[in-house]
């Protein structure tokens, strides 16, 4: 759905409170087709964002899985090497 949304599940450290917001915002910004709300809307947009991002939060600490964490190093240059092959340019 949003290419800025980045799985925040199983990682090590685990994802911070700023990206489970960020990752709201997105959600909120995508769903409602507004990058900015107008003023008559920012109250009900603000309050989207964090009621996503707390029910993202409750999701991710309810989540199990008996695979390893994942460096998000070694997945932030995956993703390099998959853009530079898709797009022909170094990262």
């Amino acid at each position: 759905m949003c290419r800025n949304i980045r799985q925040l599940h199983n990682f090590e450290p685990p994802a911070t409170t700023d990206e489970v917001r960020a990752a709201a915002l997105q959600y909120v910004r995508k769903v409602s087709g507004a990058t900015r709300p107008s003023q008559a809307n920012e109250d009900a947009f603000a309050r989207a964002v964090e009621e996503v991002a707390h029910a993202t939060q409750h999701l991710l600490d309810a989540l199990v899985t008996s695979a390893p964490p994942k460096d998000r190093e070694v997945e932030a240059a995956k993703a390099r090497a998959r853009a530079a092959e898709r797009y022909g340019r170094a990262g």
